[in-house]
């Protein structure tokens, strides 16, 4: 087993779902068994936009672990990397900063980068150059809430000294990460409601709810979770309402109980991030409108 950087952008015409799976040619087969069982970094190259080609981030923004590879059974010599324990970083890290680049193999001997390691989709990662771009990655500074707090959810110091490998499967971890990038997104507000409440020592009380929950196999990414009041949580968890492919409200037939359909905006749409990226998926939309939705 090995690391290795997985390259992938919104624009590829691969069928990617990066907290799902990884679609690659076969070209790449190899390098990708080898990460079988390991963890890679994805990262964001610059998009062709044109003649600027300006877009794209140039940097790494995720972490997850290979668990199997399939052949692709509608596109001969392709294949399939699923995915588990996928954590998006709390910031993207620069494949570059001055002289210093994260990957030693994209630096020729005279400093300039190497193009051609660089037009690899998958590349080898060794394992010191890999628990360094998730440590900066995963870097955020806790709030003194979060350390004050009596709340076990939030608190997370005993996490802060142990291995990478070891932080990145534990369920604990990954629930905090997922905590903090979606009341992020949502700028700590009800995507249902708009209440923004913070309490006395600065901790918000909105919640992190997944759209498809992780023991339906729901991944830890921003686009399978919503803010929600608590009271709208309840109310998502149990089916009483849902989302359509526009994210606007629908509520069961079955009613809510103690007329709580007064919280609801009369438009019924949901309150979404700025960030298109950063919106629920419609793949996890789906999933609950089927299985917990009550029609």
């Amino acid at each position: 087993m090995t690391n290795a950087v997985f390259t992938m952008s919104e624009s590829s015409a691969y069928d990617d779902q990066p907290e799902l799976r990884y679609h690659f040619p076969k070209t790449y087969l190899r390098q990708v068994q080898l990460a079988l069982g390991d963890g890679i970094v994805y990262y964001e190259p610059r998009r062709d936009d044109g003649p600027s080609s300006s877009g794209g981030r140039q940097a790494y923004f995720a972490t997850a672990f290979v668990d199997r590879i399939e052949p692709d059974e509608r596109r001969a010599e392709h294949f399939y990397a699923y995915l588990k324990n996928y954590t998006e970083f709390d910031c993207a890290v620069p494949f570059r900063e001055g002289d210093i680049y994260r990957e030693a193999l994209l630096r020729k001997d005279d400093g300039s980068t190497n193009k051609g390691a660089f037009g690899r989709s998958v590349r080898q990662l060794p394992r010191n150059e890999f628990e360094a771009i998730v440590q900066l990655g995963l870097s955020h500074q806790a709030e003194p809430w979060e350390l004050t707090s009596g709340v076990n959810e939030d608190v997370v110091p005993e996490y802060v000294t142990r291995p990478i490998v070891e932080r990145l499967v534990s369920r604990k971890f990954r629930d905090e990460v997922f905590r903090r990038h979606v009341r992020a997104a949502y700028d700590n507000s009800c995507a249902v409601t708009g209440l923004r409440l913070i309490n006395g020592g600065g901790r918000p009380e909105v919640q992190a709810a997944h759209i498809r929950p992780v023991e339906a196999d729901g991944p830890d990414t921003v686009r399978n979770g919503l803010a929600l009041t608590g009271t709208i949580h309840w109310l998502f968890d149990r089916g009483l309402l849902s989302l359509d492919d526009q994210c606007r409200v629908m509520l069961s037939p079955q009613g809510l109980p103690d007329d709580l359909d007064r919280l609801i905006p009369s438009n019924r749409m949901l309150r979404l991030p700025a960030a298109p990226e950063l919106r629920p998926h419609p793949t996890y939309l789906s999933w609950h409108r089927e299985f917990r939705f009550k029609r």
